[in-house]
């Protein structure tokens, strides 16, 4: 089973988010071939789930991962941060070699 973990700061900010949102919607974090360094993450409110979604459920919050991008993305840590140069989801991943400025494309 994979490993992907979800920050208290990345929790608060998905239920804040959602709180917004039809019933029953969630995160869904993908991985798109693309962005300035070969691939990079989707961020998409989500009202469905797949038989083979990583289910990840935190405080409250929920994010669902697609089979295919599981692969990319585990060992992951998915945060929130709130710095000088605005607030986005951030996520570290050890399978990454390189990444861009952005924050949301990487390279293997």
């Amino acid at each position: 089973m994979a490993d992907i973990t979800l920050t208290d700061r990345a929790a608060r900010r998905i239920t804040e988010i959602m709180a917004t949102e039809p019933a029953g919607s969630h995160l869904r974090i993908s991985v798109n071939g693309g962005g300035c360094s070969g691939f990079q993450y989707a961020f998409d409110v989500d009202r469905t789930r797949q038989d083979d979604d990583l289910v990840i459920e935190k405080n409250g919050a929920t994010v669902v991962v697609d089979e295919v991008s599981i692969q990319y993305m585990d060992g992951s840590v998915i945060d929130f941060v709130d710095d000088l140069i605005g607030q986005s989801f951030k996520i570290e991943n050890p399978h990454a070699t390189a990444s861009c400025g952005c924050g949301t494309s990487f390279s293997l």
